[in-house]
């Protein structure tokens, strides 16, 4: 019999946490071109930067001024970079899975040992630990800005850890609809395109339409209509919960008992997005 130098594998066989990690590893350090080309570094990275910029001139204003509090709440960073945020979910969501679709990949990820629970879980907690970098580390020079400053210790730290809980929430809700929209299509344009149609065109109507009710005295509808837009759902559960002061018109945000609804509007929307996530890549692995 011909010998044609095939051999058994005797190595330790890692299974499937390893696989999960190792898919984990690699997406997240896709997310920022790490591992690929030049070009693909230079948007995510320069879109870092400038998340960073606008902390670093605060914190340098701060302590030039010997400011006695910061001039912008932790929670309220996210908020003002709201379009930052949400280019960067639209750049490298499709880049997450885009690709493994369009070149018909998937199925070779769930030949073992990973099965299709891993991939999704791989690429959700991928893509909000990406977001949860960008979003925490101009929190994290804030912090740093304020003890230079000589600020409050204990009231620095508290409100630094609001702030956490905040982007953290924004991470995990934006990672799931980024990702359940990116996975609709192979195509990577067309990903980008309903990325940031979501989240830009619902934030700009749903403020739009908050201000013309505050404006005609209707400040019920205020509060209830920012379920309808992600970046308000979470400014709304960081009123309601975190102390934070909101961008809505009024400034006051929902109140504790709409902030549950807010709550649970949220959650709703992160297991749903695992769930369409695990529906679509069941028949993608078919």
């Amino acid at each position: 019999m011909h010998n044609i130098g095939y051999r058994d594998y005797d190595g330790p066989r890692l299974g499937r946490a390893y696989a999960r990690r190792s898919l984990f590893a690699q997406s997240l350090r896709g997310a920022y071109g790490l591992g690929r080309s030049a070009k693909s570094k230079v948007l995510p990275m320069i879109l870092f930067a400038v998340m960073c910029v606008p902390a670093l001139i605060v914190v340098a204003v701060a302590v030039a001024t010997k400011a006695a509090k910061l001039p912008m709440e932790y929670t309220q960073y996210a908020i003002f970079t709201q379009a930052l945020i949400g280019l960067y979910l639209a750049a490298q969501a499709p880049q997450s899975v885009s690709r493994d679709l369009r070149f018909r990949t998937v199925p070779l990820y769930f030949s073992r040992p990973i099965e299709r629970v891993d991939y999704v879980l791989a690429k959700f907690a991928a893509m909000a630990a990406a977001l949860l970098i960008l979003t925490a580390s101009p929190l994290l020079i804030l912090y740093i800005g304020s003890l230079l400053a000589k600020m409050d210790f204990a009231q620095q730290t508290g409100d630094f850890a609001q702030g956490l809980v905040s982007v953290v929430i924004l991470s995990v809700l934006f990672a799931g609809i980024g990702l359940v929209l990116a996975a609709l299509t192979p195509r990577r344009g067309f990903g980008v395109a309903a990325v940031i149609a979501v989240f830009t065109l619902s934030y700009g109507a749903v403020s739009t339409v908050q201000a013309i009710a505050w404006s005609a005295g209707a400040l019920g509808a205020v509060e209830w209509l920012g379920l309808f837009s992600p970046i308000t759902l979470v400014d709304g559960v960081g009123s309601a919960f975190l102390g934070a002061t909101s961008s809505f018109p009024d400034q006051a945000g929902p109140g504790a008992g709409t902030g549950v609804v807010y709550l649970l509007v949220v959650l709703a929307l992160v297991a749903g997005s695992y769930g369409i996530l695990m529906r679509r890549y069941r028949k993608v692995g078919l």
